[in-house]
């Protein structure tokens, strides 16, 4: 994933025969009791050694044996609109960096601000997965894993995803309709409830609810703590080992 390069290489080789040498050094004196000797061996063993362990290190990063490659997973987060989606996601990508693994965060509002004029019918939005599914793809192509947050209100959309691609973790955010409403602070289920949005989930269109959710998460009663506990570790548990 990380390519070390010959300039760390050379720095490692150099701090560590710093402590090398003096090494020697005090080594020859000790039993030879002449510090010209002991200087000129300790100089003539460090310059041979930088070059020895810059080219065994060189040698060992071309072997693949005994390295374990992390298999790129995409964390899929779907559930009503205000369910927690967002916030989780983003508590479980933080946490997730401090692995320094190749990782993206990938959120819908983010995504319809760079592909505008989607539309939210249920033709519009599978299409709109479909092209998420296909980012989500090209980003593992390149060893990057992914958390996305989606209302992906429908199983086939969910399921295209899924077998686009590689090691799905669908986390179903799972709230109660009325504790979605309440978390509202933009108004949106309002606008919906009098017909000034059309197609949102939960109020004049279906949310169908995933029936195979690798982690489901009940946001009426765990905190984003509790719930990014339960994620990093079944993540860890998988994939970063």
């Amino acid at each position: 994933m990380y390519k070390e390069t010959n300039r760390r290489s050379i720095v490692k080789g150099i701090s560590w025969r710093v402590i090398a040498t003096g090494t020697t050094i005090v080594i020859v004196y000790t039993f030879f009791g002449r510090l010209d000797l002991a200087i000129a061996a300790g100089l003539i063993e460090s310059v041979l050694k930088v070059g020895l362990y810059w080219a065994h290190e060189r040698a060992w990063f071309k072997v693949r044996w005994g390295r374990k490659k992390i298999e790129p997973f995409n964390l899929w987060f779907t559930g009503l609109p205000l369910s927690g989606k967002t916030t989780i996601a983003d508590a479980v990508y933080k946490e997730l960096q401090k692995l320094d693994i190749p990782l993206e965060r990938l959120d819908s509002k983010d995504i319809r601000d760079v592909v505008p004029n989607i539309g939210f019918s249920r033709d519009d939005r599978n299409r709109h997965m479909k092209r998420v599914g296909h980012l989500v793809k090209t980003l593992q192509n390149n060893s990057i894993s992914t958390v996305c947050s989606f209302v992906s209100p429908y199983t086939e959309s969910r399921k295209v995803i899924r077998e686009m691609v590689q090691n799905n973790i669908v986390v179903y955010v799972k709230a109660e309709l009325e504790t979605c409403k309440k978390r509202d602070y933009k108004g949106a289920y309002e606008k919906a409830l009098k017909g000034e949005y059309q197609n949102f989930t939960g109020v004049n269109d279906t949310y169908e609810e995933p029936q195979h959710a690798e982690i489901v998460i009940d946001t009426d009663n765990l905190s984003v703590e509790q719930a990014s506990k339960i994620i990093l570790k079944l993540v860890q548990e998988r994939y970063v080992k």
